[in-house]
């Protein structure tokens, strides 16, 4: 069976997935749903002309825009899922990985998470990134080297020393370490007062109360019973959806502040922030303001349910405000299975707008923020709704990779059933079993710069061309070349390192923002605008989207043809806000709070 195209009508009509029913009307109601289907295939074939005029004068071309350098690079990591046959549900649904700089040397190093069981020999692994860009594996005696069914991974300085810490999500469990130095860690979990025995999936790092202390956010799944058995149709062993069991409280920790370097010390406030009221299957977060009040808001992906956006009451409240600002659902009213989040500002409105990656038999979905708090379904108005393919996705990023000014999208695929021969997906027999059922190709779609997007999967055979299960997708620049490069992660498969190499490349910048009353850490929440050639280019200090990864917490710009940053305006977490001289480009700078000029 060919797969159904949707596609928009003015008014938001879905004609392709409009179903008859009986009614005491028949006749009148199938006339106007032949009606709908007829405005719909036009609409449709509208839509598809103006996206090839628009790709024709954009000037965008077929390109290759990565290579696998996985194995030059040194990087040799193997996930294990560790209950195989048994289908255990979250070993399908792990596991992520984090580009971070644990020793502040200027390279980003690499932590990936393993999902075989505390009792595997298969530890999570971290490695160190030497001068001449091979990364070493240092896993063993740095305290990472944990064992667990592990997901995903956050990344941020809790005692501002200027080290950053990790924080691990497995089943069951949320584990913190702390940054000793020379490369080790400690856990301390449990006298920080961190505890978790919900199933977490995604954590972020942010300061909610604005107090300078990052503070902690964790998305918790379902209520899962592992002696639950689930099938398919044909009455196979199957792993279980989110709707076999309830969801789960997403977890609010606030950071008390460090008396001294070695102490940290959490509180959760989950029930006085109003988090506790509804629980929900999170398995993707965003912090980011989304209202536009200078206070960092909460954004949890729930898998076949409403979207949660918790705004910021700047008293230690939230609010679930998703429904009314128009993030819950997509525009037909319907609630997805939400697994993870990109975020930029696709139109160089100084806005940011979010897509949230869904299952293959649904649409992902981008929300455009034209007015500031409220969001709008502009999928198919953007390409993004009629790809070469549909599949189930997990981690994605928005990044600008060719430097032209407007950030591209990647995410990476990967079924959580299996695929079968009505829903026509092709299986991987590459992968083996179990997995050669659930495998799916990446996508990579170019910004074509006037609001809309091609996609070049098919021309990226390095990144698209094999079909993974794929899980986690975090960017960073690698080498220091100044291009965005991308490490995925994949069930009961190696990770993968994939290098920029965009032909004809524009200008860049990269800004790191730090506070040194805040111990030199990274600003997270920092809202940068980097002004070149009377243009505005709008990116944010945030490492924590995607799906169970971090990503390099510095803003990236790509600027096209200009040579010179006029100014670079920082809106600090506070609020307040500070300029300073634009540099050229094609460098990295450090931006110092206070060694700006302030603005009113």
């Amino acid at each position: 069976m060919k797969r159904r195209r949707n596609c928009v009508v003015e008014g938001g009509i879905h004609s392709d997935l409009i179903q008859l029913q009986g009614s005491r009307r028949g006749g009148a109601c199938l006339l106007r749903a032949v009606l709908i289907f007829i405005l719909a295939a036009v609409g449709c074939r509208k839509k598809d002309g103006e996206l090839a005029k628009a790709e024709k004068s954009s000037g965008v071309k077929s390109a290759v825009w990565f290579e696998d350098v996985t194995q030059r690079s040194g990087l040799q990591f193997k996930h294990e899922a560790g209950e195989k046959g048994k289908f255990f549900m979250p070993e399908t649904v792990g596991s992520g990985g984090a580009l971070f700089d644990y020793d502040n040397d200027g390279r980003l190093d690499i932590y990936l998470i393993q999902n075989a069981g505390p009792r595997s020999k298969a530890p999570n692994q971290l490695f160190h990134q030497e001068q001449d860009g091979h990364f070493k594996d240092v896993s063993a005696g740095s305290g990472l080297d944990v064992t667990g069914f592990g997901m995903g991974v956050a990344i941020g300085d809790v005692n501002n020393d200027g080290l950053p810490e990790v924080l691990v999500t497995e089943y069951q469990a949320a584990r913190l370490f702390l940054n000793e130095g020379q490369g080790k860690f400690r856990e301390i979990t449990r006298e920080a007062g961190i505890e978790d025995s919900h199933w977490a999936v995604s954590a972020a790092f942010f300061d909610y109360d604005r107090d300078g202390w990052l503070d902690l956010v964790v998305v918790n799944y379902i209520d899962y019973l592992e002696t639950e058995k689930c099938f398919d149709r044909a009455g196979k062993p199957e792993y279980c959806g989110p709707n076999s069991r309830p969801g789960t409280v997403t977890q609010l920790f606030h950071n008390m502040g460090a008396k001294s370097k070695g102490q940290v010390r959490f509180e959760e406030v989950t029930v006085s922030s109003g988090l506790g009221n509804l629980p929900g299957p999170g398995l993707g977060v965003l912090c980011a303001d989304f209202d536009g009040d200078g206070w960092p808001d909460i954004l949890v992906a729930n898998d076949a349910k409403p979207n949660t956006l918790w705004i910021n009451g700047h008293d230690g409240t939230f609010k679930n405000d998703a429904a009314a600002r128009g993030i819950a659902y997509n525009e037909m009213g319907v609630a997805q299975a939400n697994m993870g989040i990109a975020f930029g500002d696709i139109a160089g409105t100084g806005f940011f707008s979010i897509y949230i990656t869904h299952l293959t038999e649904e649409n992902n979905v981008l929300w455009l923020q034209d007015q500031p708090g409220l969001f709008q379904d502009r999928t198919s108005r953007t390409g993004l709704a009629n790809t070469a393919w549909h599949a189930t996705g997990f981690g994605t990023v928005f990044v600008d990779f060719d430097h032209d000014g407007y950030v591209d999208l990647a995410l990476v695929n990967g079924r959580v059933r299996r695929a079968n021969d009505v829903a026509g997906m092709a299986r991987a027999p590459k992968l083996g079993e179990p997995w050669s059922a659930y495998g799916e190709k990446n996508q990579l779609f170019a910004n074509l710069g006037n609001g809309r997007f091609r996609e070049i999967s098919r021309e990226n055979s390095a990144f698209c061309g094999e079909p993974n299960v794929g899980r986690g997708l975090a960017c960073g620049d690698i080498d220091g070349d100044g291009a965005m490069d991308l490490l995925v992660t994949a069930v009961d498969e190696p990770a993968r390192l994939y290098h920029n190499v965009a032909p004809k490349r524009g200008h860049w910048l990269m800004v790191k923002a730090v506070d040194p009353k805040l111990g030199g850490r990274d600003a997270y929440g920092t809202k940068v605008t980097a002004i070149a050639n009377g243009k505005p280019h709008v990116a944010w200090i945030n490492p924590g989207y995607s799906y169970a990864s971090s990503n390099d917490p510095r803003a990236h710009f790509g600027l096209g043809a200009a040579t010179r940053v006029d100014t670079i305006r920082i809106w600090w977490p506070d609020g307040k806000e500070e300029e300073f001289e634009g540099p050229e480009t094609d460098k990295i700078v450090l931006l110092r709070r206070g060694e700006g000029k302030s603005l009113p």
